[in-house]
């Protein structure tokens, strides 16, 4: 019998190697993972941030030439989620663009249908922000 002898955290499965090895092999590892992260009531800032990270990616698909118009519900329905951004700013017309990241958009209302403006940050964004 030898001395020490561990087992997978996740299938327990007896472990060879390293004596401080955990896992047997990495998709043990990756499950171990998911599984507790799936126990603990998933975090405030994992879901922000998870939001976050949904809403650049869905602002930067939909804006290739650096300004584009789209309506809400496509973007909704791909789990964009307006009430998650990053910083503001406020042209000299006083429409507020809110930004996740580099991606802003703006909303506006056009033939009865929610729409959102969406813009790149640009350099001269910077010099007129609002303090």
């Amino acid at each position: 019998m030898t001395r020490n002898q561990k087992y997978c955290l996740a299938c327990q499965q007896e472990l060879k190697g390293r004596s401080d090895k955990k896992f047997c092999d990495p998709y043990c590892k990756s499950a171990w993972h998911y599984r507790k992260m799936q126990e603990d009531n998933y975090s405030f800032y994992a879901r922000v941030d998870k939001q976050l990270k949904t809403n650049r990616k869905l602002l930067k698909a939909y804006n290739k030439a650096g300004k584009a118009t789209v309506r809400a519900a496509i973007l909704k329905e791909q789990g964009f989620d307006s009430n998650f951004f990053t910083h503001y700013w406020k042209n000299k017309n006083g429409d507020v663009y809110l930004f996740v990241y580099e991606f802003g958009f703006l909303s506006r209302v056009e033939n009865g249908r929610k729409k959102y403006v969406l813009v790149t940050w640009q350099a001269y964004m910077e010099k007129s922000k609002i303090p």
